[in-house]
């Protein structure tokens, strides 16, 4: 194994050595899985033990240390649950050590709909396994609002009181922040969200970035979630949020696939209707506000990209939020101009 980077391996091995975990004395493996600005993993083998190490690049802000303790704070929480999970192995908050805080979790067997523009077989050809995928990716929602987040030793991960009253107070002081560009749609779409709440709210968690991008299935049919991953915005919030994000872009008729959708092939699966009833179904929640939480989506999502279409510099894919950013920001604002939700 090679590829570790800037990772101290020497380090790595003493640090091994004081925890109770297998492999204690046998010879270190690491290879770099992934890298660049988001969060390094690196697949590390010792005797017994093989599992992923997570951590922060070395240049990232400050704040991303938070964001990967909360992670494992996530993770930790899940073991045990109905909500597919990566295993949580150990975590060292001492930034001495490798430069940044990072945590060991288990190696997930599964494939990503990120790995590849075509999916695996049988995904790739049979409609009724690709449906699957939907109705995984809906039902792992459900799962996540199902969980005992307070018996979880969650309480306190975010602040679900007054959750929705926060949203266009701290998103549009976030955008003026950033001091961007002006995004056509933007006033109506927040006066909008200004003005309206949903029909109920039950708190519970969300990941706060949910979409097939942050899953993983397990090989071959019939779908199955492996695990949900990239918790660092995971908070105790509205898990229809998720719903919405997930679905934000999603359209009726999937034989005409859109370009929201352009890392996995969705034709054969159910259209937007049919999983919001199969989220009703499952958990019991009424989904009659659902226009609500499509605008909020889109226009959170909206800023959330402007934000790093602002420091593209040059970046091909952060560049290309340009033209997404004001996609989303206007289809927010036309629902919100044409919704009959509030009236």
């Amino acid at each position: 194994m090679s590829g570790t980077g800037d990772l101290d391996t020497s380090a790595l091995r003493a640090w091994l050595d004081r925890l109770e975990l297998p492999g204690k004395g046998a010879d270190l493996e690491v290879a770099l899985l992934s890298g660049g600005s988001q969060n390094e993993i690196f697949e590390v083998r010792r005797g017994e033990l093989h599992c992923a190490l997570r951590r922060p690049p070395q240049a990232a802000p400050a704040s991303r240390d938070e964001g990967i303790l909360r992670e494992w704070r996530i993770i930790q929480a899940l073991d045990g649950s109905d909500v597919p999970h990566s295993q949580a192995v150990a975590v060292c908050t001492d930034p001495a050590i490798l430069g940044r805080p990072f945590y060991l979790m288990g190696l997930i067997d599964g494939w990503s709909p990120m790995s590849s523009p075509v999916l695996p077989a049988p995904f790739d050809a049979d409609p009724v396994a690709r449906a699957g995928l939907a109705e995984e990716l809906i039902d792992g929602i459900v799962q996540m609002g199902r969980m005992d987040w307070r018996g979880r030793g969650l309480s306190g991960l975010g602040r679900p009181e007054g959750f929705h009253e926060r949203q266009v107070e701290r998103w549009s002081g976030f955008l003026e922040r950033i001091q961007g560009r002006t995004l056509p749609g933007y006033e109506v779409a927040t006066r909008w969200l200004a003005a309206h709440r949903p029909l109920d709210y039950v708190p519970g968690l969300m990941h706060g970035d949910y979409q097939f991008a942050n899953v993983m299935f397990q090989h071959g049919p019939p779908a199955r979630m492996a695990a949900i991953v990239d918790w660092e915005m995971g908070t105790i919030g509205d898990p229809k949020l998720d719903l919405a994000w997930a679905l934000q872009g999603w359209p009726e008729d999937t034989a005409e696939q859109g370009s929201a959708f352009t890392y996995i092939d969705i034709r054969a699966m159910p259209g937007r209707s049919e999983l919001l009833n199969r989220y009703a179904s499952s958990s019991g929640r009424q989904v009659e506000d659902f226009d609500y939480y499509l605008v909020l989506a889109r226009w959170k999502l909206a800023i959330v990209l402007e934000q790093g279409y602002r420091r593209a510099a040059g970046d091909p894919k952060l560049e290309s939020f340009g033209p997404i950013v004001l996609d989303l920001m206007s289809r927010a604002a036309d629902l919100a101009e044409s919704s009959d939700f509030g009236r």
